[in-house]
């Protein structure tokens, strides 16, 4: 059994003002590597644990550290087997409304799998970025701090990634290449 967490005074307010601070940062950090909402605000609060167990004195750059700490908590969750549930919620969210035609919805769907895929099948240092970036629509700045890299270095492996992902969505369309 755990011991309880004891946070005193100013120390308790900086943390507290920290989670309402990047609170959503943190969890669109983890969101990002899970895909799972209920696993990224597990990741989220872990990761605010951690920070209550941390000397905050001693953290320089609160967002970058949050962020580091984030993605490696969503990453060991990854390597975790996950449990299968089903959310009633989600499954009404994802239904077709009467405006879409079937076809149109069919297509829509088929086209975000296949770019999954072609995503999925990006070297890791390529994917890692896009899927911050583009899925998660993070400013290369908070990209760049999560995976502790330069800024420069985000905007290049965007560039490249979607260079690659061009060019296989028109191999795949073409129908040279299937997957």
């Amino acid at each position: 059994m755990s011991e309880p967490i004891s946070i005193a005074g100013a120390a308790a307010d900086t943390v507290e003002n920290l989670v309402r601070e990047h609170a959503r940062f943190v969890f669109s950090v983890a969101f990002s590597v899970l895909r799972n909402k209920e696993d990224a605000e597990d990741a989220a609060q872990e990761t605010f644990m951690r920070l209550m167990k941390q000397d905050i004195r001693k953290i320089e750059q609160p967002r970058a550290w949050l962020a580091r700490v984030a993605w490696r908590c969503a990453l060991d969750r990854t390597r975790k087997p996950q449990e299968q549930s089903l959310d009633d919620e989600d499954f009404f969210h994802q239904l077709p409304s009467a405006a879409v035609a079937a076809d149109d919805l069919v297509l829509e769907q088929q086209m975000k799998a296949l770019l999954q895929r072609l995503i999925e099948h990006l070297p890791q240092e390529l994917r890692d970025v896009v899927r911050l970036s583009t899925v998660e629509e993070m400013t290369s700045a908070d990209v760049a701090q999560v995976l502790g890299i330069p800024d420069a270095s985000v905007r290049t492996r965007l560039f490249r990634a979607r260079q690659l992902l061009k060019e296989k969505m028109a191999k795949v369309l073409e129908g040279r290449h299937e997957f």
